[in-house]
């Protein structure tokens, strides 16, 4: 798949036919009148029915599924794209005045239906606000606007700065900065660079009457809460994010590899666990249960694991010994290290998705955090549960990030159902996999957030803590205009309406 350098690469084509809409809710248009004031603000307004359609979807799997049929979940009414701050402000303020739904896009390359107006209204695309806006290189800080493309940002620091963020998803080239904030996402490299809520030292936020807050500007401050963390996965639902202050690092001038078959995916874990707690934090630390590692590896009924660092080389020289050891202690046997390379030439490739849903299979990834002890016992149990559905043809797992206290499992899975089945197949596959996740000790979620695929899930997940992000957001979005239907969050436009 081609992707679009700097600008949203649509998921999959649409099917023949009307594009409408799949779910039902109470969509709210923007008028003719409306629309004249959205205008004033120095925002382009578009509202032609094939753009619109299109920047009202995601990479959500589901929502591709849809799109085979010529269908989107919901369209909004009109999408306003600001080239600066001061028009986001304009644009929010007049929306909560009149009580307008504002869902914040910006790549769209969400894979919960995150972005996705689910009651209509304004679809504000930000990928208008785009570049670096200043690099200080003694403190390894980095002011970048939120529309600027992962790849395009990237590319800047390396070859104009010398330096890198050291995140790196697989979605890089169809990600945001600001996408990265909104869902708390994580880089292939996580384990030696840290989420996004660790690179991220501050933010520019808009909030739902057009005040814009900065948060942050210090090293591990200690001004009450960090309000930062506040907006850190967040999904639009209590600002729009429009700026971040990023940490750097120097390029690496190290790099090791290696590549290690275990007998079993729990001995996997738990050698990668020793090498982390040893103080290990290889860029690249990344264990396949055999089901996957036979299907890309061709390595038969081993678990396979891989490993990559950089960095100084007194540091990569020292984390290859301890990942050596360990492994040998474990009794893994040392394989092919060119599986490495192998890796690294397809990370980026998102191109499978559409290919196999365009064939009529209903694929896709389930990613949970959990502590290490509950760890073996999840995968265990989440594999299980997904191959009890009837029509699952696969289900299998690795494990992709790592710390000190646990790290994150990523659950694939693919069925063929009956046409018709589809939908009622991808949901059940979800609440089994869910619940037997939560029920063992995970977390919901690791960096692919939310969304409206995981909404049901949220009250249950958080507990009385639930309450509180209610509260949060019922203080900083009083008229909830800001992406309603997220998070399993109340909204005052009504219930959403599933077929």
């Amino acid at each position: 798949m081609q992707t679009n350098r700097g600008a949203p690469t649509p998921p999959i084509a649409f099917g023949d036919g009307h594009i409408r809409d799949h779910l039902q809710t109470r969509r709210v248009e923007v008028d003719d009148a409306g629309r004249e004031r959205l205008r004033a603000t120095g925002a382009e307004v578009i509202d032609s029915g094939a753009e619109v359609a299109a920047a009202s979807r995601d990479w959500w799997p589901l929502a591709m599924i849809w799109a085979l049929d010529a269908q989107v979940a919901v369209r909004a009414s009109v999408v306003v794209k600001p080239h600066d701050t001061a028009q986001v402000q304009a644009v929010l303020r007049l929306c909560n005045e009149n009580r307008i739904p504002v869902t914040a896009a910006a790549g769209r390359s969400g894979v919960c239906g995150a972005s996705v107006p689910v009651f209509g209204g304004v679809l504000l695309d930000v990928t208008a606000l785009t570049g670096i806006v200043e690099v200080d290189p003694t403190s390894l800080l980095v002011d970048v606007r939120a529309g600027t493309f992962g790849d395009v940002f990237e590319d800047e620091l390396r070859e104009h700065h010398g330096i890198t963020c050291g995140h790196w998803p697989q979605s890089m080239a169809l990600s945001t900065v600001g996408g990265w904030v909104a869902c708390r996402g994580a880089g292939q490299m996580s384990t030696r660079y840290g989420k996004i809520e660790d690179i991220v030292e501050g933010l520019d936020v808009v909030l739902a009457d057009g005040t814009l807050l900065r948060t942050g500007g210090a090293p591990r401050a200690a001004v009450g809460p960090d309000l930062t963390q506040v907006f850190l996965g967040s999904e639009g639902t209590l600002g729009v994010v429009v700026g971040a202050r990023l940490r750097a690092h120097h390029l690496p001038t190290s790099e090791v590899r290696g590549a290690y078959t275990f007998s079993s995916f729990a001995a996997g874990l738990d050698a990668m666990r020793r090498i982390v707690q040893r103080g290990a934090t290889p860029a690249v630390l990344r264990l396949y249960d055999a089901v996957e590692a036979d299907r890309s590896y061709h390595t038969g009924d081993a678990h396979l694991l891989l490993m990559l660092d950089e960095g100084d080389a007194h540091v990569t020289e020292a984390t290859r010994r301890i990942v050596d050891e360990e492994c040998e202690s474990a009794q893994a046997e040392g394989t092919d290290v060119a599986f490495v390379e192998q890796w690294l030439g397809h990370r980026n490739d998102v191109s499978a998705l559409e290919a196999l849903i365009s064939r009529g299979l209903v694929v896709d990834t389930m990613e949970i955090a959990a502590s290490w002890r509950a760890l073996p016992e999840i995968y265990a149990r989440t594999v299980e549960a997904i191959r009890s559905v009837e029509h699952t043809m696969a289900a299998s797992a690795h494990q992709s990030h790592s710390y000190l206290d646990g790290g994150c499992l990523y659950f694939t899975f693919a069925g063929r159902p009956p046409e018709d089945e589809r939908e009622a197949y991808y949901r059940e596959v979800w609440d089994v996999g869910q619940r037997a996740v939560l029920a063992a000790g995970g977390a919901l979620s690791h960096h692919h957030g939310i969304g409206l695929n995981r909404a049901r899930f949220v009250p249950e997940a958080l507990g009385e803590g639930f309450g509180v992000l209610q509260s949060v957001k019922d203080a900083l979005d009083p008229n909830g205009i800001l992406n309603p239907g997220k998070l399993g969050l109340g909204n005052p436009f009504g219930e959403l309406v599933w077929p």
